[in-house]
């Protein structure tokens, strides 16, 4: 049975930022419904986007969509991309230092029969998941309720949980889903784990 912590302390996301990507990887993402249920998974696939990154979407500037990323530490960036999916994002760096970790993929853990339904009923189990706008989809993630939480507060809706994980072997390559910055190594995934969107 997994053993499941604390909420990841602010310190945390003040390491570098890729380091922290790295670092996130076996760590579990955690929401509580109204209902009180909860719905987590295990973070299997983490991206890293820095300031100085033609591909992080503070490179130009600060702009109402992306504030929250210039925000303290620790807090969570929701944006709509495509005009279909949500994504979630971790802001690390000191405030206004806008960096932050893309959450790619999760390997669920509590709240499958929730998260199925979210996902519109699909049987799949792997395909629940594995990917960053299907994870946001099945956490039930908004920009309106979850742009700019705290997720280290205590009684957050949306927490990043310490997890006791066992050993894995990590991958380090490109970045995918983008057209700028794509020759940066800020991709980390588990290896071996079905729920990583591509390997």
């Amino acid at each position: 049975m997994t053993k499941l912590e604390e909420a990841l302390p602010r310190g945390f996301y003040l390491q570098d930022t890729r380091v922290a990507a790295q670092k996130l990887l076996g760590q579990i993402v955690q929401r509580r419904l109204p209902s009180g249920e909860t719905l987590s998974g295990i973070i299997v696939e983490t991206e890293a986007y820095l300031t100085d990154d033609p591909a992080c979407h503070a490179y130009r500037g600060q702009t109402p969509r992306n504030s929250a990323m210039f925000g303290p530490p620790g807090h969570a960036y929701v944006y709509f991309t495509y005009g279909l999916h949500m994504m979630l994002n971790l802001v690390c760096a000191p405030k206004g230092i806008a960096e932050a970790v893309l959450i790619r993929a999760l390997e669920p853990v509590e709240g499958e029969d929730t998260m199925r339904e979210n996902r519109g009923g699909i049987s799949e189990i792997r395909q629940l998941t594995n990917g960053p706008g299907k994870l946001a989809q099945a956490l039930a993630l908004t920009r309106l309720s979850h742009n700019g939480l705290d997720v280290t507060a205590p009684q957050s809706e949306l927490q990043i949980l310490a997890n006791a994980s066992p050993p894995f072997e990590m991958v380090t390559t490109t970045r995918i889903g983008i057209t700028q910055g794509v020759d940066l190594p800020w991709r980390y995934y588990i290896q071996g784990n079905r729920y990583v969107s591509r390997r």
